[in-house]
């Protein structure tokens, strides 16, 4: 199957307009739900489904967690875009169809995205069923040439070299804060790095990652991020800890532990979304 490495402007109106011509409203906030975190999207009222297949360009999740289409419709007053599922840069597309959601989100009039993920805690005093609130993070797949931006830059977006000083956008993270506090939820904070995956890392390349200053570590989320403040959106972002780290090599990690974490992580994640939501 050919891949885009690019897309054209004209590419990305494309899909904006078959979703525009579906739907009521325009939405103004995005949710991108990772690895078993889908039931958000549950909550929407009056939704409208739209399966990824029925998208030109779209990637299609291949992984187990992930449903793989778009809820449009309505969460605590706020119009919402919901994707329940994400595809990953190791089911082998290209970088620029990673980023191609939050493209067409652009398109349509997105101001806010909100990612989540599933990811294995580096930071030995986080535990899994915690979550955790990216407050930066380190794009190793960019530093090794893999970025979303590779390319013709898409001037009617943002800048060829865009700035990443404030990737996460202070005032949503301080919202967040406070509706964890008000809501009873431990909230953790730290830095998140995205790896290529999909093998789990190794004891050594976690405490290589330990001694960089990485909280908590996934396959996801970084070049969506990317995207996103290329196109001068405000961007907020939340780990759902489904795993410690494997320091010393006793224990093993499997996709199965991950998506049973979900479970306890989803209800927290829903409540404080939904509370961050009532106060945009």
């Amino acid at each position: 199957m050919a891949r885009n490495e690019y897309f054209t402007l004209a590419q990305i109106d494309e899909v904006a307009q078959q979703i525009r011509s579906r739907i009521p409203r325009q939405p103004s906030v995005g949710m991108i739900l990772g690895s078993g975190l889908g039931a958000l999207a549950e909550a929407v009222t009056q939704p409208v489904d739209i399966s990824y297949s029925q998208l030109p360009y779209w990637p299609i999740p291949s992984v187990e967690g992930h449903k793989g289409q778009l809820v449009i419709g309505q969460l605590e007053g706020q119009d919402v875009l919901i994707m329940q599922g994400r595809t990953h840069f190791y089911e082998g597309i290209s970088m620029a169809e990673v980023g191609l959601p939050v493209r067409v989100m652009q398109r349509l009039g997105v101001k806010i995205v909100i990612v989540t993920n599933a990811a294995g805690a580096v930071n030995q005093d986080f535990q899994p069923g915690d979550l955790m609130l990216i407050t930066d993070h380190i794009n190793l797949l960019g530093m090794a040439g893999n970025s979303p931006l590779r390319g013709p830059n898409l001037d009617e977006f943002g800048p060829r070299f865009p700035d990443m000083s404030q990737a996460y956008d202070r005032q949503l993270m301080e919202i967040a804060r406070q509706v964890a506090k008000e809501q009873g939820i431990q909230l953790r904070q730290g830095v998140y790095i995205c790896l290529a995956g999909p093998s789990f890392e190794s004891p050594a390349d976690l405490r290589f990652l330990r001694a960089i200053g990485v909280d908590a570590v996934g396959m996801s989320t970084v070049p969506e991020v990317v995207v996103a403040r290329h196109g001068h959106q405000r961007v907020l972002g939340f780990s759902g800890i489904s795993n410690k780290a494997n320091l010393n090599g006793n224990t093993i990690t499997t996709h199965e532990e991950v998506l049973e974490a979900g479970k306890v992580i989803a209800p927290k994640l829903t409540a404080l979304l939904k509370g961050v939501l009532r106060r945009l």
